[in-house]
């Protein structure tokens, strides 16, 4: 066999735990069509972070208007891409050059598989004992009349001017946290909801907070709509500049699979608008169309009906050791159909237990309580046993911390940071939902304490720097420890 593992994709699912194989003496191919890294570090968490990074300190200075702060904080979306594109441009790069300290080998070309044993890349044929498909997901684009015309998240991450009004189909992660950036920006968009929940599995009383707030920015929303077609109507004109710029060309070496594939094709800001028809028999009018809908499994061509392999949306379902029907055919990350969230972080933690199940030192993968976070401005995140749970089952019992306001001192200047925490019947912390500027962070600060099972008696015996939102909100847990 040319190698121990071949793994079909480059991103966190393959390489975090391919570079341990590696270490213990296998002979690993990494197999990558696209930009090293795959989504997260070239078109989709990096991009998003560095982006939305100046819209949160807007709305953080906001909240100090005219009480400290004068005069209005504006964001330039084009200088704010120029640095995007410029970090970014060099990620590829550099996972290449780490691949190579790795000393993991990589082939550039769709990988397909021939057999149990054998896959194409390009015009070459590898043979390996076992293969790790980690090709993630890719975003659904509704088979509507002008679908040419939708852009997905790759494109709203790339674009060269923001939207004047934006129409974006649907209210998960991207849409929602896109229309966070527009609102900030000051500028409008109308989002369709197929059904009548945004954020579905966020806290929903937390959701509609932010829904609130959009709304007082000019985003609509239009829940239990469908979206039946889209039309270039000349006729409704936007007042949208007309800036044309390309990506920076990724020009790290002579390479040509370092390159952006993306690089010449110019983004468009449209001067005429479009118009989205609903089943309802409404239309909406906007200068830009994001499908926001959701993401689906990236198999197709990659040869899984050479082997027996089938697929749904939600990816090629895998058994407690990641492990496809085909004994010696693995997933991992987005595209394992695994029934747990679809997070980077879940891909990391697919990939490293891999390799101690390749490794023969593992039982079957065990998961940690798993935070989420959606990055609204402000911020909502969840972890561990939800909400909703804590108030339907007389197992436990749901408190709510109002941090944000806590003995007088106003966190950030903000009083409306809060906790949802719920505990079980001997006070063991089992779950949260945290609605603020800064959720992300106590998000994981409750990841810890589920995980560790750290009671409320050790919490309070601990010392935390203060002022801080996670000292305000763990001090304020005594009050379940002591039912004041």
């Amino acid at each position: 066999m040319d190698y121990d593992i071949i793994y079909i994709g480059s991103g966190n699912a393959a390489w975090q735990g391919g570079r341990f194989l590696r270490k213990a003496g296998l002979k690993i191919l990494i197999v990558e069509e696209s930009l090293f890294g795959g989504a997260c570090a070239n078109r989709g968490c990096n991009s998003k972070a560095l982006l939305d990074a100046p819209y949160e300190i807007k709305a953080l200075a906001d909240n100090f208007k005219d009480v400290g702060i004068s005069g209005n904080i504006e964001v330039n979306w084009s200088d704010l891409m120029k640095l995007k594109q410029q970090r970014i441009a060099g990620m590829s790069k550099f996972l290449n050059g780490k691949f190579k300290e790795y000393d993991l080998d990589v082939a550039h070309g769709k990988g397909v598989i021939v057999d149990e044993h054998t896959v194409q890349v390009n015009d070459k044929q590898y043979t390996t004992e076992k293969i790790v498909i980690c090709t993630g997901l890719k975003p659904v684009i509704p088979d509507i009349p002008g679908k040419e015309y939708l852009h997905d998240s790759t494109d709203y991450l790339d674009i060269a001017e923001l939207p004047k009004h934006a129409v974006i189909i649907g209210a998960g992660f991207v849409g929602m946290e896109f229309a966070s950036i527009l609102a900030e920006a000051g500028h409008e968009a109308d989002v369709i909801i197929r059904g009548d929940m945004a954020l579905k599995y966020f806290h929903q009383p937390y959701v509609q907070r932010v829904i609130e707030i959009l709304e007082k920015k000019n985003i609509r929303f239009h829940f239990n709509e469908t979206v039946t077609e889209v039309i270039k109507d000349d006729s409704v004109v936007i007042n949208n500049p007309t800036a044309k710029v390309s990506n920076v060309e990724n020009s790290m070496n002579s390479d040509e699979f370092l390159r952006d594939p993306q690089a010449k094709i110019d983004n468009k800001a449209y001067e005429n608008g479009f118009k989205v028809i609903l089943k309802s028999g409404k239309s909406i009018t906007g200068d830009y169309v994001v499908a926001a809908m959701g993401r689906e499994a990236n198999v197709e061509d990659i040869g899984l009906e050479n082997v027996g392999l089938t697929y749904t949306k939600n990816g090629i379902k895998v058994n407690g050791h990641l492990q496809t029907e085909v004994p010696n055919i693995y997933a991992s990350g987005d595209v394992a159909d695994t029934g747990i969230a679809k997070l980077v972080t879940v891909a990391i933690h697919h990939s490293k237990y891999l390799a101690k199940e390749l490794l023969g030192e593992a039982d079957e993968i065990k998961y940690p309580v798993v935070p989420a976070v959606a990055y609204t401005i402000p911020r909502i995140a969840t972890v561990g046993v939800p909400a909703y749970v804590g108030y339907e089952s007389d197992d436990y019992d749901v408190h709510t911390i109002k941090y944000g306001k806590s003995y007088s001192l106003e966190l950030k200047n903000d009083p409306t940071a809060e906790a949802k925490v719920i505990v079980d019947k001997d006070l063991n912390i089992v779950g949260a939902e945290i609605y603020a500027a800064d959720a992300e962070n106590v998000a994981n600060m409750f990841a810890f304490i589920i995980n560790k099972k750290i009671t409320l008696e050790e919490l309070d015996d601990m010392i935390y720097a203060f002022p801080s939102s996670s000292s305000v909100c763990l001090y304020k847990l005594h009050n379940i420890h002591y039912k004041f």
